[in-house]
């Protein structure tokens, strides 16, 4: 068993299956997880900034508290991922699946969701501030409370601005 604690940052771990593993504040800064199977695994409090997510699937992942700040998720699967209270500042969400995502208190300041589907995230107080959801889906999604100040909502499905 590996012991994830001593993680190298900017290791190469693409394709790699990490499923209902325990990664609590692991160091995966700037890593390659291209594809990675990241299924139910345990990602609370941990470092993925500028981590390379591209294709991975990290469903029903417990992603709270994590800093992904940066990092590049485009085509993602994080459906019913919990990512209550992480920071994905300027992260890079682009066609990413985050429906039934839970996005509560989550800092998007600056990310790029185009394209994005949020169909029933729960995205109460999120801060979505400069964050770009053009053609983003939010059919049914809970924005309660969330701060969307100079959010591009151009083609947004699902949500129309009070």
């Amino acid at each position: 068993m590996t012991d994830f604690d001593d993680f190298v940052p900017h290791r190469n771990l693409a394709d790699i299956n990490l499923s209902r593993r325990d990664l609590t504040g692991a160091n995966f800064a700037g890593a390659n997880l291209l594809g990675a199977d990241l299924t139910g695994a345990v990602l609370s409090g941990a470092n993925l900034i500028g981590a390379y997510l591209i294709g991975a699937n990290p469903s029903g992942a417990n992603m709270s508290g994590a800093n992904m700040s940066g990092a590049n998720m485009s085509g993602a699967l994080l459906l019913c991922a919990n990512m209550s209270g992480a920071n994905l500042t300027g992260a890079l969400l682009l066609f990413a699946n985050l429906s039934g995502a839970n996005l509560t208190g989550a800092n998007l300041t600056d990310a790029y969701l185009g394209g994005t589907d949020l169909t029933g995230a729960n995205l109460t107080e999120a801060n979505l501030s400069g964050a770009n959801l053009t053609s983003a889906d939010l059919t049914g999604a809970n924005l309660t409370g969330a701060n969307l100040t100079g959010a591009n909502l151009d083609l947004v499905h699902g949500y129309s601005p009070d």
